[in-house]
């Protein structure tokens, strides 16, 4: 266990067998490092930078913006002191083309070079940036390049906890060869220590480094209307209550005021109040640019406004537009016109129009600008540099800028505290609100940073200070054994040092240390036991009973009171499985009929969800999990499922509906509402058949009969008998609930890899032989297939339903395995027009997966998701030669409305699956040059300005 020394700056750390002293000299190469700095090192930089020379991993948890990479880019320079390789891996494609402009400006670009996927520059250089991917399928791949390899750069390794990459971390911290130094950079987690423990278990020699001192203090506030408030009190000498900070009571009485006057100013952007309890969407209290405007004259720009969605952020920016606002003097502007047109060399006269680049330039000449993942590379990059430069003021921006681009800002303001995770709107959690208020204050530039919030009915001060002041964000694995992970694995190590490897994870070590609290639990609750069954025994006796047949006295053979009780508890087991057997069989009925479900059929919903006439508006897809689209008579749109009834759905009467229902406006819905309650059909009265499953059960009438005669059925059924009965039975509950929970704990993880081993093993990837596992040539296939849904590329490839397509068909087909729909509904082989061949290939495609999936369900394995090819038409098209006007058209008319940004993004990822497809089938393969050729006709334009 490592040893924690804590210190007044809050300062910790860990070391192997030799105690790192901070204070110790310091060694010439950090000596040579801190003076090529501007500015002297922190004591948690220190450290962990005399850590390192000393030759001990290091993990770093600090704040945002405290200056974490400093230990990163020492590494760098150890490894270029001492003629070794670094690599330095970041979580997004962003972050490692800024970190390597960044070792460029130091170190030259002949030292460093960057490796992304579908970016690859200088990679033989002595450091290289790359995506975390990268590194791990080098490990995987057995490269050369990991020669000579003495650091590795782990920035963000708090990404870990993505349920979608985060296995991709542990991987490689796994891996890697022990005598690589791994330097790990982390936001705040409250389990830092922890976390290090599991790094030198695995690693050897660490030393943990936490830090929560922020270089530039950071203070709150909320903006109320156009007054901006302190969140907290002053408190000079020293912290408020309980430990805590009191709530300004300025604040709070202007809240209540203005609540209570209904003051008009607090109406959204289009100028329309909202009740206290609305928590849905929006805009602020006051409009954005007099958001802007109040920031500006309190002197607290540049700024980062955090709104957390894309259409709001160009919202934003437009309604700036539309405004008298301007934020540059003439000689600014003139510099981001210089600077705009250096981003804009790579982009082609014909596409300005369709890019919007005039309109984007108006916005950057007055000072503000949008930032998220849907706009083109080439602008993300101009904003990011103008405003590194002080010359964009204010960005409107979704959360991914908090993931560690460099865009420090003098205020962050976040514009509500709800966000939209993909299923459903969810409060943001204290580690989220640091991450993104850690953008405020820009080191050696401000005194403080500041983070506001902008007031609605819906933010009580009170819960905002316990936000803010919450530091609680524990590091979770999300390690998850995979198809690819597998084989990669079992090639490696065989199954049983698979298996050893799987229980050295992150995952299995939190798992085990949260298994040692449970264990104490159960011992605990046996002790208990023990205490009751001797007190119920003894009063058992006294009432002349006995405790159990076996044990009863010589005058009451065969009356064991614990015998009545287990026959009780066995007649509500039998009732509840009754009722259980009745009710799956009423569940099956109901997935029945609402497959059957057709479009204009009107049903009565009388579910937990929502109650009501509905009417269908869309069948149901799929017959195994039916969810048909309905309306209902209060205007609800959405898709229900058997959750939504008790009993099966009962079709009321029919309603004519237009060939296409508006279902996408509010006014569309409330007259389809209308149109249903004018159709004069009722709900029917009652819940339908009530009756007792259990009236008939003759084992049931058997156990019951059995009851009555028992010596013990005549107590009083509040004797302490009874009481101790109940709370024996709970302890046993107890018991068993945590024996079960310490089984699943730590077995989890080996019997997903098991049943994906036997998946593998049913489709020929690797070949069971008693204890061991061997990988066949399909499994070496795969396990060169880095993607989502790379055990379906690899069944296809096996198949050969791709043989024989035309390179930009084959771009198409590929893009159904990277591309997922932003909207339901969309993306299915009936939405590509025309050409045959694509069609079928399609269409093969789909059916290799619905076999897959068959597979994947008899082994109970996530089942792989489905082909998406609402990207194929758009990227034929571009593949093809057509413009980006007709490619981006294309992809409206198949539902998906793709901006330049996302249009470049997915076919970044596409030339990344072909490439790999290239590789993987060997230079000899037809389908090799076709891939070769579709990477070549996709990398044009726009989509080549961004790949470099």
């Amino acid at each position: 266990m490592p040893d924690i020394e804590p210190r007044g700056d809050e300062l910790s750390g860990t070391a192997g067998p030799a105690e790192v002293n901070p204070d110790e000299a310091v060694g010439p190469e950090l000596t040579a490092f801190a003076a090529g700095l501007r500015f002297a090192l922190d004591p948690f930089q220190h450290r962990a930078c005399v850590a390192l020379e000393a030759g001990h991993g290091v993990l770093v948890c600090a704040p945002t913006g405290a200056g974490k990479t400093i230990v990163g880019e020492f590494a760098v320079h150890l490894a270029l002191a001492a003629g070794t390789k670094c690599f330095y891996t970041t979580p997004i494609k962003a972050l490692s083309n800024q970190k390597y402009a960044d070792l460029v400006a130091v170190h030259g670009a002949a030292a460093v070079g960057l490796l992304t996927g579908d970016v690859a520059i200088n990679p033989g250089a002595p450091v290289v940036v790359m995506t975390t991917e990268v590194v791990r399928n080098m490990i995987y791949a057995g490269s050369p390049a990991l020669e000579g390899l003495s650091h590795v750069v782990m920035d963000e390794v708090h990404f870990l906890a993505d349920r979608f990459r985060g296995a991709v971390w542990e991987e490689v911290i796994l891996h890697l060869d022990p005598a690589v130094r791994v330097v790990s950079l982390s936001a705040t987690v409250s389990n830092a220590e922890e976390f290090g423990d599991w790094i030198k278990t695995v690693r050897g020699d660490t030393t943990v480094i936490v830090d929560d001192h922020r270089p530039v203090p950071l203070s709150q506030h909320v903006l109320v209307g156009n007054r901006i408030f302190d969140l907290y009190e002053h408190a000079p000498h020293g912290p408020g209550k309980k430990g805590g900070r009191e709530v300004n009571a300025d604040l709070k009485r202007y809240i209540r005021h203005k609540m209570l006057t209904n003051d008009d100013r607090f109406s959204d952007s289009r100028g329309r109040g909202r009740g206290r309890g609305h928590r849905g969407g929006g805009g602020p209290r006051a409009s954005r640019p007099d958001v802007v405007a109040s920031l500006d004259r309190d002197g607290l720009l540049p700024a980062i406004m955090f709104i957390f969605s894309r259409k709001g952020c160009d919202g934003a920016l437009a309604q700036c537009q539309r405004s008298r606002l301007s934020l540059l003097e003439p000689h600014e502007v003139a510099a981001v016109d210089e600077i705009v047109d250096k981003h804009l060399t790579d982009i082609a006269p014909a596409d300005a129009e369709i890019l919007g680049v005039e309109q984007w330039r108006a916005g950057l000449r007055r000072g503000f600008a949008a930032h998220h993942a849907g706009l083109l590379p080439t602008f993300r990059h101009a904003v990011e540099e103008l405003f590194a430069g002080g010359l964009v003021k204010v960005v409107f921006a979704t959360e991914t800028l908090a993931l560690g681009i460099n865009m420090p800002a003098r205020s962050v303001v976040l514009e509500r505290l709800v966000k939209y995770n993909g299923e459903a709107h969810v409060d943001l959690t204290p580690g989220e609100f640091t991450q993104l208020t850690g953008r405020a204050g820009r080191r050696g530039i401000d005194t403080e940073g500041h983070a506001i919030v902008l007031w609605t009915p819906e933010v009580v001060p009170e819960q905002l200070a316990g936000l803010a002041g919450a530091r609680t964000f524990p590091l979770r694995s999300s390690f998850v054994p995979e198809y690819n992970m597998a084989v990669n694995l079992l090639g490696r190590m065989g199954l049983a040092g698979a298996q050893e490897l799987l229980h050295r994870s992150f995952a299995q070590f939190q798992a085990d240390r949260s298994v040692v609290g449970q264990a104490r639990k159960v011992d605990q609750a046996r002790i208990r036991l023990r205490k009751t069954d001797a007190q119920l025994s003894e009063l058992a006796t006294a009432r002349g009973i006995g405790r159990r047949d076996t044990e009863g006295d010589a005058d009451n053979p065969g009356n064991g009171f614990l015998d009545y009780v287990d026959l009780r508890e066995t007649i509500r087991r039998r009732e509840r499985d009754l009722k259980f057997h009745r009710r799956v069989e009423t569940n099956q009925s109901i997935v029945e009929d609402l497959g059957a479900l057709k479009k204009g059929h009107v049903i009565g919903l009388q579910g937990r969800r929502h109650r009501g006439l509905a009417v269908v508006l869309e069948p149901a897809a799929h017959a195994s999990d039916p969810k048909p689209l309905v309306l209902v008579e209060d205007a609800w749109c959405g898709r229900i499922d058997e959750r939504d009834f008790v009993n099966p759905p009962q079709v009321l009467g029919n309603m004519r509906l237009p060939r296409h229902p508006d279902r996408s406006t509010g006014r569309g819905r409330r007259d389809l509402a209308s149109a249903l309650r004018a159709t004069g059909i009722e709900m029917p009265r009652g819940r339908g058949n009530k009756r007792a499953p259990a009236a008939d059960d003759a084992e049931l009438k058997r156990l019951r009969t059995e009851l009555r005669a028992h010596p013990a059925h005549r107590l009083d059924p509040g004797d302490q008998l009874f009481r101790l009965a109940e709370q024996r039975n709970r302890l046993l509950r107890e018991i068993l609930s945590a024996e079960r929970d310490i089984a699943s704990r730590t077995s989890t993880l080996g019997v997903t890899f098991s049943r994906i081993v036997d998946v593998l093993a049913e489709l020929g990837y690797v070949t069971r032989t008693g204890d061991s596992v061997e990988v066949e040539d399909a499994g070496r296939l795969l396990g060169r297939i880095y993607s989502e849904s790379d055990l379906l590329v690899t069944e296809c490839l096996r198949a050969g339903v791709w043989e024989g397509l035309s390179h930009s068909d084959l771009a198409a087909v590929v893009s159904a395995m990277v591309y997922e729909s932003r909207r339901d509904g969309a993306g299915g082989v009936d939405s590509v027009p025309g050409n045959p061949r694509l069609r079928g290939a399609l269409t093969d495609t789909v059916e290799v997966w619905q076999r897959l999936n068959e597979v994947e369900r008899r082994h109970r394995v996530s089942a792989t998701r489905e082909p998406d090819t609402g990207f194929s038409v758009a990227v034929a098209m571009w593949s093809s030669g057509r413009s980006l006007t007709d490619s981006l058209a294309a992809a409206g008319q198949a539902g998906q409305l793709l901006s330049p940004g996302d249009f470049v993004r997915w076919n970044r990822q596409v030339i990344d699956l072909l490439e790999q497809i290239r590789i993987s089938v060997g230079p000899d393969a037809p389908l090799s040059t076709t891939a070769a050729r579709a990477v070549g006709s996709i990398r044009r334009g726009v989509v080549a300005a961004e790949l470099g």
